[in-house]
């Protein structure tokens, strides 16, 4: 059972964020009752990278067990959440974390590294994990990444806007791979998108100029010609490509 809403942990987090969380951590508890066992604010929020209007509000919610009548009380939630930014929410329950830290332990090390149990038992300050299983993680990702860069680029038929997009997204979520892989060879990782992308131009020998560059565009309107977008994809590509060569060839 979890603690009463009137324990919630609301202090450590963003003043900008925290009436938003109190009233969806209130939600959650009335719908679920002794169902809901924690509540972890996770993500941007939590960082210097967060922008109040534009980054999402991200948490994980653990539950002692999923329902159709679980996700119905979520589901009704989610509208009106969405208006404030708040995603909805990841469902798991401790089991699922415990037994899934082979399979995603690029992820968990990230919520590890940045996130508030707001309310409960915090779900990932102890866990541990494999090096190997992060690593084949890290190479699926960076191998899947590619062929998504391929098929986008080719899906986006030369709309530049688009091709924009797909570069904004490979550089968001090239930032949890780059972290793992840091973690791997034991070095300190950046909470930030931006220190992220500096620290492993400086541990790997690839360049993360375009990485850095496509990052900031999610805040920017960039508008790019034909030459600008065809050089940002394939510097971005080729980053990605040697990426992926260098997770395949670490020993760890």
């Amino acid at each position: 059972m979890a603690e009463s809403t009137t324990a919630l942990k609301l202090d450590v987090l963003d003043v900008r964020i925290r009436d938003v969380v109190k009233v969806f951590s209130e939600q959650l508890s009335a719908g679920l009752g002794d169902n809901l066992q924690s509540i972890t604010i996770v993500g941007s929020s939590l960082t210097q990278d967060f922008v109040a209007g534009h980054s999402d509000i991200n948490t994980v919610v653990v539950l002692g067990g999923h329902t159709v009548a679980v996700l119905n009380a979520v589901a009704a939630l989610a509208r009106p959440m969405s208006k404030k930014k708040v995603s909805p929410p990841l469902l798991m329950t401790a089991s699922y974390i415990e037994r899934s830290r082979d399979v995603f332990g690029v992820e968990f090390l990230d919520f590890q590294l940045v996130h508030q149990t707001i309310l409960g038992k915090d779900p990932f300050a102890a866990l541990t994990f494999e090096k190997n299983d992060v690593r084949l993680q890290c190479e699926r990702e960076l191998k899947a990444m590619l062929i998504r860069l391929r098929q986008g680029y080719i899906a986006a038929a030369a709309n530049r806007q688009l091709v924009r997009d797909i570069l904004i997204s490979t550089a968001k979520g090239l930032a949890p791979l780059l972290r793992a892989m840091l973690w791997l060879k034991d070095i300190n990782r950046p909470a930030q998108t931006g220190p992220t992308f500096e620290k492993a131009a400086a541990e790997f020998p690839v360049n993360m100029d375009s990485l850095i560059t496509a990052a900031k565009w999610r805040h920017e309107k960039v508008r790019l010609s034909e030459t600008e977008m065809e050089n940002a994809y394939a510097s971005v590509y080729a980053t990605v490509e040697q990426l992926a060569d260098l997770v395949d060839k670490l020993e760890v």
